[in-house]
């Protein structure tokens, strides 16, 4: 039998990523008395987003720019839904966040005359490729603690208040009770709802960490938090085979889009809403509508660059995605005399990149009292990449640490029962005598929500009877869950793992049930209502019941933030189990 390892502090933070360890950077920093604890799945040197590092910071305010100019662009690429008083907040730290990173050692490229280098309106380009272990050193060296490979399977909570988390050791096999005052849940967002590009060994070169599996949507849901947007999927717009990114050739070296025949379309038939500078879902959107008319396949055409301007690419590239530069190698690939293929990737659930997450206050808290959400677990504030990640970890830890001030030494004790049935609950597959294992579950799901909840299968695109044919096979899949078994602690991650992407699955399939518009075109395309509506400018959010998790579907007008704001509306319920 397991055995039950209690540890107790001031501030609990779940995930290790970008916010996570910005926000325990902050808390020991501003608050040295309190302890700080960092619970990290995998090995908080190298987790999460910033694994394999990054080339570029991608919000940040240049010169010629304002805090209000950063709003405006991110309600246009937005396309209108958006907390300002999110985006503003982050805003506002996201050069000073930045400027500590480079103290701490992160390299920014820099022009002659010694200021940042810009790539485009709103980046920076820096030599990322340590940023991770950079973060993770200035944790340790602050004094913050670090419980690696203690995968969280449910937050501790009494009576609407959070009192921690619970977990078991990937290695050791205990199981974990964390006792805190406040807790900050930065897990990143899911991968792998959906099937994805690569099939078999290669299923997980995917553009987002395979390793975020919506684990922190998901204890927050299960807890009966409020969740925003999760309709709000993003679908990244990737070079073909290796999915590397396809800003670093754009912003960085200015290649366009264009067809089979040669055509810049976002230039001819985009320039409406902006061509090359569209709002991101249109940038995926139009060369989906290229391919399905007949002009595909679409490619970034590269061929103007000298093979002096080669050889930087591949520099930038080999800061995050070397394996781009092997690929091209290996297979005798010249970006100046071929363009380069693109692809969409599966569709992801993310608050970086769209707003999917937890509905947060100015302070980050969430609607569970003691609990606060940072990076691409919070909902409401898109385009916050890695900065906006950065920004949002010091807000929660300065609320978090502002609140025990406020009520110094008060620890919720949640019952031995309640935590006991937690304990069985983690462990009950390693006895099982069931059949099914994580991955065949996995495969399931992956299934049913690429066919019916618009994954690549079907370019995106869904409709009403499609999302309540995906809403009735994931209630089946719920049925047979008691049948799922595991061997070691490896799969029984694994099996948690599926679990939460399944519970993220079935709130998704109610948003998009929900929004009755295409509000993001190939992001959350409805074939049964293809059209923008202004009455749907507002954020479709959900709860769910602890207890029998029926999800209730509720409308809040996009001033809910403010005073005096209408009361929300209830529109649905999804089914329960």
């Amino acid at each position: 039998m397991a055995e039950t390892i209690v540890v107790e502090t001031d501030i609990a933070v779940i995930g290790g990523g970008a916010a996570g360890c910005y926000a325990a950077m902050t808390a020991r920093r501003q608050a040295p008395e309190l302890d700080v604890l960092v619970v990290e799945k995998a090995h908080v040197d190298r987790s999460g987003c910033l694994a394999g590092g990054m080339n570029a910071i991608n919000a940040y305010i240049n010169p010629g720019e304002t805090v209000d100019s950063f709003v405006e662009y991110v309600r246009f690429d937005a396309m209108g839904i958006l907390r300002e008083d999110l985006v503003r907040t982050q805003a506002a730290l996201l050069n000073e966040v930045v400027r500590d990173l480079e103290q701490l050692g992160l390299p920014v490229v820099k022009d002659a005359s010694g200021k940042y280098a810009p790539r485009g309106r709103w980046n920076i380009k820096i030599h990322g490729e340590s940023l991770k272990p950079l973060l993770a050193t200035a944790v340790r060296n602050l004094g913050a603690r670090v419980l690696n490979r203690v995968v969280v399977t449910n937050l501790l909570v009494k009576d609407g208040r959070v009192a921690g988390c619970v977990g078991f050791g990937l290695r050791d096999g205990n199981f974990y009770v964390i006792k805190a005052q406040k807790t900050i849940v930065a897990t990143g967002g899911a991968s792998g709802l959906y099937r994805p590009n690569n099939e078999g060994d290669a299923r997980h070169k995917m553009w987002y960490s395979p390793f975020n599996t919506g684990a922190g949507y998901a204890i927050g849901i299960r807890a009966g938090a409020e969740m925003t947007s999760f309709e709000h999927r993003f679908i990244a717009l990737r070079t073909k085979e290796t999915i590397a990114p396809t800003g670093t050739l754009a912003l960085g070296f200015g290649a366009p889009q264009v067809n089979s025949l040669g055509e810049e379309f976002m230039k001819k038939r985009w320039s409406h809403l902006g061509g090359e500078g569209a709002p991101t879902p249109i940038r995926l959107y139009a060369p989906l509508k290229e391919m399905a008319e007949g002009r595909g396949p679409c490619y970034m055409d590269t061929r103007h660059l000298s093979p002096e301007r080669v050889k930087a690419l591949k520099e930038a590239y080999l800061d995050m995605y070397p394996n781009t530069v092997q690929y091209w190698a290996a297979n005798g690939i010249d970006p100046s005399r071929e363009p380069i293929e693109i692809c969409g990737t599966e569709p992801y659930i993310v608050g970086g990149h769209c707003q999917a997450g937890y509905w947060i206050g100015a302070d980050r808290k969430t609607t569970l009292e003691n609990l606060f959400a940072a990076g691409d677990v919070a909902g409401g504030a898109p385009y916050k990449f890695v900065s906006g990640c950065f920004a949002e970890g010091r807000i929660a830890a300065e609320s978090a640490i502002r609140e025990i001030r406020e009520s110094p030494g008060h620890r919720l004790e949640v019952s031995s029962e309640a935590i006991e049935r937690e304990k069985r609950r983690t462990f009950a597959p390693l006895e099982s005598l069931g059949k099914l294992s994580p991955g065949e579950v996995e495969e399931r799901l992956q299934k049913i929500m690429d066919e019916y909840a618009g994954g690549i299968r079907t370019q995106y695109a869904m409709n009403d009877s499609s999302l309540q044919v995906a809403r009735k096979k994931l209630a089946e899949m719920i049925r047979d869950l008691p049948a799922l078994a595991v061997s070691d602690l490896h799969e029984l991650m694994n099996l948690h793992e599926v679990l939460d992407r399944i519970d993220v699955a079935r709130v998704l399939v109610e948003h998009l049930l929900a929004r009755k518009e295409t509000r993001w075109p190939g992001f959350q395309t409805r074939l049964d209502y293809p059209e923008t509506r202004d009455e749907w400018a507002l954020f479709v959010n959900s709860a769910s019941d602890p207890e029998t998790g029926e999800i209730r579907i509720v409308l809040r007008p996009l001033n809910s933030f403010s005073d005096n704001v209408p009361e929300p509306t209830e529109v649905a319920l999804g089914n329960s189990y």
